[in-house]
């Protein structure tokens, strides 16, 4: 008998029919002699919903209040896969995140998870139950309820995998595993039969939406193998390990892109040697994400400094550099939406150089404008006008071979 944690996410129980198609998925695992824990997202659009019906009372609501509302979405879906479970004969109980021994940092809207009590789970898996856990939530040590942000649900399964060793965590979603490239956009995008950690955990963070970043972390960090399959299709999906063989003649084995993307500068600051970590200390502390950094030193010895950040976070990255200009002493501050990212991630990149050059030549070659640059062993990303995104996918997608890209069983 092995352990197996499966993940299933909003659309995969956006009503009852499919909480009850849900409910076969795990009795067929079930069924194979595996003690089975499930995660689950809020149903469909209703976290959505949730956060409509708060910005109809308030502009800013409070954080914590937000946490409070928010896992109320997830607690519904549980206690539905538990009903429909026990209907059909399967004895099953469900856990909120904190009943579940889901312990986090004090951070409303976005916390990480510190530890996992997983006392109540072993004891109510010794009783023969299927556990359902509420996916995205914990409890900080101060008792109050906490949310891991969108996506956390992928981190919460995976967690717990990690925390009970399990033998492997099943991600189930709407696709069938993880693409060349978002399918919706490119139709020659295909799926791939294995991913390695790095490449996903690269995917992931660059707008890949097919998993999210902490779960692939988690995973690498605890060596848990996770496959990405479909909810409804019953094929084999896209298994993410440490070492991968197939495929490996691919240098490029992935794009993936986002939008809403924006580029602030601060113009005119003095090149002292405390001025980065004045400014990216004091971005952390709000907890407002930078990705790509570009420093020019000017004539003068000032300097210019740009990176960038997602739309919703302008206002208050706007706030938090206002309020350190007489410590930084910068002229002023300029910034550009109207921006997207677009990466090309593969671990072949690291022994096939010019990569970088071909991606370059190619989006010149189509007229695409390329405004910030970031590169690891493994990855280039550049941002560009966000009107030109899917086509720089496209002609990337085609011009890295990943079209004709064969399927492995």
């Amino acid at each position: 008998m092995g352990l197996i944690v499966q993940k299933f996410g909003g659309t995969s129980v956006a009503n009852v029919d499919k909480i009850q198609n849900v409910a076969s998925r795990v009795i067929e695992e079930k069924n194979r002699g595996n003690d089975v824990i499930v995660v689950v997202s809020a149903m469909g659009k209703s976290t959505d919903e949730l956060v409509g019906l708060a910005k109809e009372i308030s502009t800013s609501p409070s954080k914590r209040e937000m946490d409070m509302l928010l896992t109320t979405g997830e607690q519904i879906t549980i206690s539905l896969l538990a009903i429909a479970l026990t209907e059909k004969g399967y004895p099953a109980i469900s856990l909120t995140g904190w009943q579940a021994g889901i312990k986090t940092e004090p951070v409303h809207g976005n916390a990480r998870i510190l530890d996992i009590d997983t006392t109540r789970l072993e004891h109510e898996l010794s009783q023969g139950k299927i556990v359902i856990v509420a996916g995205f939530q914990g409890i900080t040590e101060d008792g109050s309820i906490s949310t891991l942000g969108r996506g956390g649900s992928d981190t919460t399964a995976v967690a717990i995998a990690a925390a009970l060793k399990a033998d492997k965590c099943d991600i189930y979603t709407d696709v069938t595993g993880v693409f060349t490239t978002d399918p919706r956009y490119v139709k020659d995008a295909r799926k791939l039969s294995a991913v390695s950690y790095d490449e996903m955990l690269e995917l992931a963070h660059l707008g890949a939406g097919v998993l999210h970043p902490r779960a692939v972390e988690f995973a690498k960090n605890f060596n848990i193998p996770i496959e990405v399959r479909s909810s409804i299709e019953k094929e084999a999906g896209t298994i993410i390990r440490e070492e991968v063989t197939m495929e490996q003649s691919l240098v490029v084995r992935g794009i993936a892109f986002e939008n809403e993307i924006t580029r602030v500068t601060v113009i005119g600051l003095p090149n002292s040697l405390t001025g980065l970590s004045v400014i990216f200390s004091e971005l952390a502390k709000n907890h407002i994400n930078v990705d790509i950094i570009i420093q020019s030193t000017l004539a003068d010895r000032a300097a210019n400094l740009s990176f960038s950040i997602k739309n919703e976070d302008l206002d208050e990255t706007i706030k938090v550099l206002e309020n350190c200009k007489e410590k930084l002493n910068y002229s002023r501050i300029e910034s550009e939406a109207g921006l997207a990212k677009v990466s090309i991630v593969g671990s072949g990149m690291v022994s096939n150089p010019g990569v970088a050059a071909e991606m370059f030549e190619v989006l010149a070659s189509n007229d695409i404008e390329v405004k910030m640059v970031s590169t690891s062993e493994i990855k280039v990303s550049t941002v560009i006008g966000q009107a030109k995104m899917v086509k720089a996918v496209e002609i990337l997608h085609e011009a890295f071979q990943l079209s004709g890209l064969q399927v492995e069983s």
